[in-house]
């Protein structure tokens, strides 16, 4: 079939059967199906066991036959239906099961699908385990576009294999809103690592001068940047992941666990005193002295690059880009659209000879990991900054008191706020006026590419819960604007029927 491709994989025990339904838990996604061939006691049963049990995260998944039942249904992380068809009395009884709904709600594993092969989606990932010996091998077909996701997670299965891992255990543990995903490992000794999965992205239509979005805003598109501030990072004494190993070419690493707590409670509540150490982490950090040039890898130099001003402009860009046009259901006329431009030109002015350092881009809540067995700086561990730039500080600042996921309370920001300027106050020379004045522009400048960003995210890329922090969004900007500099966006905003809370 046009668009599909065929491999097979040797399979030496029972062991490697359950490592490969745990791997293919990893690659398949909602609206995919496995059509499960093979003859009784080729493995099928404990291929589908597996598959299940990995997706839940539980080893002692009760995982019934669904012989008699014919379907057994699961309220997984992507909800998982698991057919039996090999008692079907009749291929119309499909539609009493439902698969196209469970289809298009999750993942459907379908054993002995030749029974109403007539009847199943011919878009499907075909999986043919045949006993030889005390083995076994497995065919797989699928589309070009299943396919990929199938190779890219056995090609992280080599990797762990070829650096001593072999039979590690992996489990999903997060995705974000790039290509990245992670999974935990877990090795022999029982430690759990931390594996970053990091497809080159794609390119993606030019947006500014012939280039991509990523290429305008400089987001990192390789491994090295990570590893390049990850060193530097550790370097000062601050509590970044050990990088274990890693394959630059693919965007395969594996890392230092640095923990599972972070700096809110089990109910998204942020604890004042994580926060309050991540402000003495920053201020540390800015008071080193930033090399812009690292030597990472074999003989390559990262260069970090500067937030210039057309990074910004373009960052605040999806502001009239994207959610203007969702918040009132029209375009930006060129006429707002010419004047937004403006006020921004004039903004990024007034930021020339600010105080500027490494800023870590996405300094907040998810990328904090509190270390409570550490101490001084050590205490607060540091994740997800391979898009860091040198630009003004006040970025980083802005990141954490206006933290983008979560509530902080006004008295908790203030105290964020004074901790910060009274510990670069005692770190030497600080101009706090011209920094706070930075700190305005900057909350303002994400703020306006968070709002437009959350709408991309819903209409461009089909991940709708991002959405959920558009209210808290809009208020960071107003509080933002409330400074004299910001008055002209202030007003626009007015203008263009933007609703700001009262902040």
């Amino acid at each position: 079939m046009s668009g599909e491709a065929t491999f097979t994989l040797t399979l030496a025990d029972e062991a490697e059967t359950i490592r490969l339904g745990e791997d293919l838990a990893l690659a398949l996604n909602k609206g995919d199906w496995i059509a499960l061939s093979g003859d009784l006691g080729a493995g099928k049963s404990t291929f589908a066991r597996a598959f299940l049990r990995a997706l839940a995260d539980d080893g002692e998944l009760e995982v019934p036959s669904p012989t008699f039942t014919l379907v057994q249904s699961y309220e997984l992380r992507i909800p998982v239906s698991h057919f039996d068809l090999y008692r079907l009395g009749d291929s119309s009884e499909l539609d009493e099961l439902g698969f196209d709904e469970a289809l298009s709600n999750g993942i459907c594993l379908v054993e002995w699908p030749e029974v109403a092969d007539d009847l199943l989606p011919q878009t499907r990932i075909q999986l043919r385990l045949e006993q030889h010996g005390n083995g076994r091998t497995a065919t797989i077909t699928a589309p070009d576009a299943q396919m990929q996701r199938i190779r890219r997670v056995l090609a992280i299965r080599e990797f762990l294999d070829s650096h001593g891992y072999a039979g590690a255990r992996r489990r999903f543990l997060t995705g974000d809103a790039s290509t990245r995903a992670y999974e935990s490992v877990t090795i022999a000794t029982g430690e759990t690592l931390i594996l970053m999965d990091w497809p080159r992205p794609a390119q993606g239509p030019p947006v500014l001068d012939g280039k991509p979005y990523p290429k305008v805003a400089h987001l990192a598109e390789d491994p090295y940047p990570f590893v390049a501030i990850d060193e530097y990072l550790r370097g000062l004494g601050l509590a970044a992941p050990e990088v274990l190993h890693v394959d630059y070419d693919q965007g395969i690493l594996l890392i230092e666990n640095l923990g599972d707590e972070g700096a809110v409670d089990e109910d998204g509540n942020p604890i004042a005193e994580r926060y309050r150490e991540s402000i003495v982490c920053l201020a540390f950090l800015h008071s080193h002295e930033m090399r812009q040039d690292l030597p990472v890898g074999d003989g390559h130099i990262h260069h970090i690059p500067d937030f210039d001003p057309t990074a910004m402009k373009m960052e605040a860009r999806l502001l009239i880009d994207w959610h203007l046009p969702w918040k009132r259901g029209t375009p930006a006329t060129d006429e707002e659209r010419q004047e937004y431009l403006e006020i921004w030109d004039n903004l990024v002015c007034e930021l020339v000879g600010v105080e500027k350092n490494l800023l870590l881009r996405d300094f907040h809540s998810p990328n904090i990991i509190w270390r409570p067995h550490e101490s001084g700086v050590r205490r607060v561990g540091l994740i997800d900054f391979q898009d860091a730039m040198i630009g003004p500080t006040a970025y980083d600042l802005a990141s954490i008191v206006q933290d983008a996921r979560v509530d902080i309370p006004k008295a908790l920001a203030d105290q964020l706020m004074l901790d910060y300027v009274t510990l670069r106050r005692a770190l030497g020379a600080f101009d706090e006026p011209t920094f706070l004045k930075a700190w305005a522009i900057m909350a303002a400048q994400r703020n306006c590419k968070l709002a437009g960003l959350w709408v991309r995210l819903l209409q461009r890329d089909g991940k709708p819960g991002y959405l959920k922090h558009m209210p808290r969004t809009l208020r960071h900007l107003a509080t933002a604007l409330k400074h004299d500099v910001l008055t002209p966006l202030r007003d626009w905003c007015r203008r263009a029927g933007i609703d700001l809370p009262e902040s």
